[in-house]
């Protein structure tokens, strides 16, 4: 089936909240083909724990992508226990220039509960302004609900909740079924 005919999967709201010394990424569960929800419990947030060190990461896009991501992801911190920011700019290096990896489509959000850094397939690794990331069909909701709320005496997981229901309020690709994980430095 040729790449314009097929509806394509959509889906996936993804936000990363750095607060009080605490890094919170959570996710929905919604995955959709086309105008129709596949499955509205998936799990795309998950905990890494390589080398004793541990990381936490969201994807959004394709899964089988993104679980290929999450791996060499592993392999980079095995290789450098302990430096977030320096496995993540060896896997975007790869991933920019390795033909097989090129065609990936995901995004990653990842945490050691320091650092919070948004991997992309340009080749980006992207530590984001005001302590909040997102990705995925809602992430721009999400985004700026979380900004607003920052300011506020909301907890990290607080803030990431509150911002993951207003984007389920407003995307069409995003639920309210969340996977939650917390880590702090």
């Amino acid at each position: 089936m040729a790449r314009e005919e097929f509806p394509g999967w959509h889906g996936t709201t993804i936000i990363g909240v750095k607060k009080a010394g605490e890094v919170v990424i959570a996710g929905d569960g919604q995955v959709s083909l086309g105008q129709t929800v596949i499955k509205g419990t998936a799990r795309k947030v998950r905990r890494l724990s390589p080398g004793g060190f541990d990381v936490v990461a969201g994807f959004a896009g394709s899964t089988a992508d993104a679980f290929t991501l999450l791996e060499r992801l592993e392999t980079k911190l095995e290789a450098t226990p302990g430096q977030l920011a320096r496995a993540s700019v060896e896997l975007a290096k790869d991933w920019r220039t390795d033909k097989y990896l090129q065609k990936l489509e995901a995004m990653l959000i990842v945490s050691d509960g320091t650092d919070i850094f948004v991997i992309t397939g340009a080749g980006d690794v992207l530590e984001p302004e005001h302590d909040v990331a997102a990705i995925g069909s809602g992430g721009n909701y999400a985004l700026a609900a979380a900004r607003g709320l920052m300011d506020s005496d909301r907890s990290a997981e607080d803030v990431a909740r509150d911002a993951m229901a207003i984007a389920a309020d407003i995307c069409v690709y995003t639920n309210g079924n969340l996977t939650v994980e917390k880590i702090t430095a």
